[in-house]
């Protein structure tokens, strides 16, 4: 199982606010869920992991993400709807056992900030798949920076190349790998 990453953010690298997405880009929100369900293996699917307030962050009629195993990160409380587990690291154990082990393809990390932060310094992140858009956000949360000693930029066929527009707000989409 591959351990990527999937964020936008905006230019100052603000990824929320106020426990929202700032922007609605529809092409960028297809493209994550493209990218989250998009398997080799027809009989397996993904996981998507993110921390307690990322999950809240998702509007009610859309939790859980559909076609994806939810895995939330949670110390304090089980989550309706979704497997919970204390840590990153608990969730990427369970994952490596029966059923899970033979049911999910890649794991995806859909945020938070220090759940992002976390995964791009564990040993199984692969990818790092980054919406840069090219417009400023006033954010109260913030991604982590990519080094560029530890990642460096890769081409996805999935992945559209160049700068693309919605709504007068441009953006393009990077792909870093893990060197």
């Amino acid at each position: 199982m591959k351990l990527n990453l999937i964020v936008a953010t905006a230019s100052n690298m603000g990824i929320g606010f106020q426990g929202t997405i700032p922007w609605r880009l529809k092409k960028d929100m297809s493209l994550f869920a493209k990218l989250t369900k998009w398997t080799d293996d027809s009989n397996k699917q993904n996981a998507v992991v993110m921390g307690r307030k990322t999950w809240e962050s998702i509007p009610q009629k859309n939790r859980p993400l559909s076609n994806r195993l939810n895995i939330v990160l949670s110390s304090a409380q089980q989550i309706e709807n979704a497997l919970t587990c204390k840590s990153l690291e608990s969730a990427l154990q369970l994952l490596q056992i029966p059923p899970y082990l033979d049911q999910i393809e890649n794991i995806w990390i859909i945020g938070g900030a220090s759940v992002y932060r976390e995964a791009m310094e564990h040993s199984s992140c692969h990818r790092i798949y980054v919406t840069h858009i090219l417009k400023d956000f006033e954010c109260d949360v913030f991604m982590p920076s990519i080094d560029p000693a530890k990642f460096c930029l890769v081409r996805d066929c999935k992945v559209p190349e160049g700068t693309e527009e919605e709504n007068g707000t441009s953006f393009n989409v990077k792909v870093y790998e893990k060197i």
